[in-house]
């Protein structure tokens, strides 16, 4: 008798990323078809979940979806669920556990939808729940901010943070669908218009040559919140995060490299270390400027490809400088970050603009010259 059965099988995953506005307009059929895409014959049942922050900033955003739902024949199954969005939505069980208790009284089940309209933090702990709940809801994001739209609302994973460690707890759970509707982008805060650029400047450091162009040309357009750029560097970001998930030979992660990741052992530990004054978009600027100037260390880019870097970054409006920069426990933040990738680690750098490499080890005298270069004024 043979001791061993092996077991290899492959499962195909598919996702449409829609750009519209107005999703909620009564005429725009995008999330509808979205939804029915699978099954054209049955009602839709859904629970609407609402960034409180996305309700304050465009007013009656939850009553205009209601109202869409109705002319769309899509059944809510409880009244849309206004909630605080932000960190703290996703620091601890607290959250994830109440949406947890909510679909299972609902009883939803696994052809239901969890319709997702907030920022990536609401994102991450409402899907979070959802790919738990059944073994996996259906779950339609609709992110809200730049950040969002570019990055976090069209990957494949869930999260929150738990035992001091930002996403110490998720899944790898694609959304059924995404829809990036550009209409929000106005809406928001300085702060979170500039995440979308901090990781626009991320990916396209590592993958793109004529997109880094087109963001160091724009660095103004970007800081007087011009629309039109926006909304290209949106749709490019998105469309480069996709690829590489599509290509990149490990969507859920099961190698060393987190090419994505690229600047994030800096800024996840820089969000934490600030209790979270700190944004994540901002984190990632500083993080994204920290490694080039390393890699221009170690010669991978050249002085001026990083000055370059640092100086669209700062005429777009990050901060490339703060105080917890200096705390010792910032060094911390590359164990921790070896741990999540499994015990050996694994650093995404750029090689050229347009192009990375993947470093083992990081010197740690040559990070603190690197941080007392970004502490000096351009």
């Amino acid at each position: 008798m043979n001791p061993r059965a092996d077991q290899h099988f492959e499962v195909p995953f598919e996702f449409p990323v829609l750009f519209t506005d107005h999703v909620f307009a009564p005429d725009n059929s995008a999330l509808h078809g979205a939804l029915v895409r699978l099954d054209e014959r049955g009602v839709p049942r859904a629970i609407l979940y609402v960034d409180a922050g996305a309700e304050a900033a465009t007013p009656g955003l939850a009553a205009a979806a209601v109202e869409w739902c109705a002319r769309w024949n899509v059944s809510l199954a409880a009244p849309p669920r206004i909630v605080p969005g932000g960190e703290e939505v996703k620091n601890g069980w607290g959250a994830a556990r109440d949406f947890i208790a909510e679909m299972i009284g609902l009883r939803l089940d696994r052809h239901a939808f969890v319709m997702i309209v907030g920022g990536g933090a609401l994102l991450d702990a409402v899907g979070f729940a959802a790919s738990l709940v059944h073994r996996g809801l259906r779950v339609v994001r609709i992110p809200t901010t730049a950040l969002a739209q570019c990055d976090g609302g069209v990957g494949v994973k869930t999260g929150i943070n738990f035992a001091g460690g930002k996403n110490a707890l998720g899944t790898f759970a694609p959304p059924f669908a995404v829809i990036n509707d550009f209409q929000f982008l106005p809406t928001l805060a300085d702060r979170e218009w500039r995440g979308g650029i901090a990781e626009a400047f991320k990916v396209a450091i590592i993958r793109d040559l004529a997109f880094f162009d087109f963001l160091c040309e724009n660095t103004a357009a970007f800081r007087e919140r011009q629309h039109g750029p926006m909304r290209r560097l949106v749709q490019r970001c998105a469309e480069l995060h996709l690829e590489h998930i599509r290509t990149g030979g490990d969507p859920f992660e099961m190698g060393r490299a987190r090419p994505l990741d690229f600047g994030h052992w800096a800024a996840h530990k820089l969000e934490l270390l600030s209790g979270f004054r700190i944004g994540h978009g901002d984190a990632v600027a500083v993080g994204v400027a920290l490694d080039s100037a390393y890699a221009a260390l170690e010669g991978w880019i050249s002085e001026e490809d990083s000055l370059r870097i640092r100086r669209a970054l700062a005429e777009s409006g990050f901060p490339l400088w703060y105080p917890e920069m200096e705390d010792p426990a910032l060094l911390d933040g590359l164990r921790e970050f070896r741990e999540h990738l499994g015990g050996e680690l694994c650093v995404t750098f750029p090689d050229g603009i347009g192009r990375r490499r993947e470093e083992s080890r990081m010197d740690a005298e040559k990070i603190r010259e690197c941080i007392r270069l970004l502490k000096r004024p351009l």
